[in-house]
């Protein structure tokens, strides 16, 4: 598609100015007044995207009014979902759900408040770059991007445009996170010195054979700004379920756990020891790969990374799944307990497994002053995002702070390719003095696909 013809369709009607939708706050109409319904898309019908879209559809004053897939199959199943739920609700055909192919046509929709977008990792930064630039309020699936620069490209395109972000790090609407963080931020245990988070590896995989793409896949497309090559099932998606996908544990297409789960985990690092807008100072990593086979994502590592507030943080499978905090008078740990998001999550049951644990018991049963620091409070994430939608105020995972903890994901993935330690401006966004570190905070892109290509 012509990218003027496409930035004419989406609003944009001058240089740096851009028409965003407009929706009139509840408080003016009353709670159910037509003009306070949104209207929202899902951009990937995948694993995440049924998730994501079961959860958005029970949101009050939310409709689902399209969906997109390159895989037509996933598309068609989106749609069922969608029609089955309203049935469900006593309202068969209430709403005559668009089916999109290619995600550009659905932001022309002028109709469209939001998009919910549910790709994989290396689909992640530029539909919501598109999407920002169109008007359209995004809730994006974590990590943010790729690559650190698409990240900061897409933290740009939202604050220019002015709509509202919010990044899948459901973490931050989970009370255990939230109350872990203001204690650790209120002094209760001491000066922070250390974190410990808890993160696995994923194993390798065998040598995948060629295979005749399917004809309900836009193979082309998913494959997006990555560099051509050969399919095979297990690299993209399962054709007959919704399991874990094998794109998961390729390079091409995300950096494995270090992103997939330490986008969660650092996030809720950097909110205890408020560093959300910023990131590390050194970062060192060391990781085993896979010498062969189809999947090539790291397996067992060790990230270590220094921040100018004196705190260092740890990364590894060889602790307890979740995020410690330790200070001068004590720790806190915090994970999701027996709590998964996914089938997948690397969650090991215990009926005896706290999900808030702390060196004194006494810790845990601290009141938080009106007069200390009392973090975003929020009940359910994707709720969060529709009411911010509907007030215009920032909701709890903006897209700056999900750059930022992304970012930091990123450094130790980067980190794990070098010896010794890598300084870090965290400013400026640039390794100090190590050009082929800093060669790896893009990637080349695959014309025409790309955020390098979206103006």
């Amino acid at each position: 598609m012509d990218r003027r013809k496409f930035l004419k369709n989406t609003g944009i009607v001058g240089a740096g100015v851009i028409v965003v939708p407009t929706i009139v706050p509840s408080s003016v109409f009353g709670k159910n007044a037509p003009s306070n319904r949104l209207n929202i898309a899902q951009i990937g019908c995948g694993r995440m995207g049924r998730g994501d879209m079961h959860n958005v559809m029970r949101q009050e004053n939310v409709r689902f009014m399209a969906v997109c897939d390159v895989d037509s199959k996933r598309m068609i199943d989106g749609k069922k979902m969608i029609d089955d739920f309203y049935a469900g609700q006593g309202k068969p055909n209430a709403v005559d759900v668009k089916m999109y192919g290619d995600y550009r046509e659905l932001l022309m929709d002028k109709e469209i408040d939001g998009v919910v977008i549910s790709t994989p990792d290396h689909w992640h930064s530029q539909p919501a770059i598109e999407a920002a630039l169109a008007g359209k309020d995004i809730y994006l699936q974590k990590p943010t991007s790729l690559t650190i620069l698409e990240g900061r490209q897409l933290s740009d395109a939202v604050h220019r445009s002015g709509v509202i972000f919010q990044i899948g790090s459901q973490q931050r609407s989970a009370e255990q996170f939230r109350y872990a963080c203001e204690l650790v931020r209120n002094g209760r245990i001491g000066e922070l010195h250390t974190i410990n988070i808890g993160l696995p590896g994923d194993p390798g995989g065998d040598i995948e054979p060629e295979m005749p793409i399917p004809a309900n896949l836009n193979y082309d497309m998913w494959l997006g700004s990555t560099p051509e090559t050969y399919y095979t099932e297990k690299g993209v998606h399962p054709q007959h379920d919704y399991s874990r996908p094998g794109w998961l544990r390729r390079e091409q297409f995300g950096a494995g756990m270090i992103t997939g789960w330490g986008a969660h985990h650092l996030d809720i690092a950097h909110w205890g020891m408020g560093t959300e807008f910023t990131g590390p100072i050194e970062v060192e990593a060391e990781a085993k790969f896979p010498t062969s086979g189809l999947w090539n994502v790291h397996g067992d590592f060790h990230m270590k990374a220094k921040y100018a507030n004196g705190v260092t943080m740890n990364v590894s499978g060889e602790f307890t799944n979740g995020v410690r905090f330790e200070g001068s008078e004590g720790w806190i740990f915090v994970t999701r307990g027996n709590y998964q998001v996914t089938d997948s999550d690397p969650v090991t049951f215990d009926a005896n497994k706290k999900s808030l644990d702390a060196s004194d018991i006494k810790i845990l049963t601290s009141k938080i002053g009106k007069d200390e620091i009392n973090l975003y409070h929020s009940k359910n994430h994707y709720g969060n995002w529709v009411e911010s939608m509907i007030s215009r105020k920032q909701p709890i995972a903006p897209v700056e702070v999900a750059h930022r903890s992304c970012s930091a994901c990123l450094l130790g993935h980067i980190a794990m390719k070098f010896p010794g330690k890598l300084k870090w401006d965290p400013r400026r966004e640039k390794f100090i003095d190590n050009d082929a570190a800093n060669a790896m905070v893009s990637r080349p892109q695959r014309w025409p696909y790309g955020t390098d290509f979206v103006s």
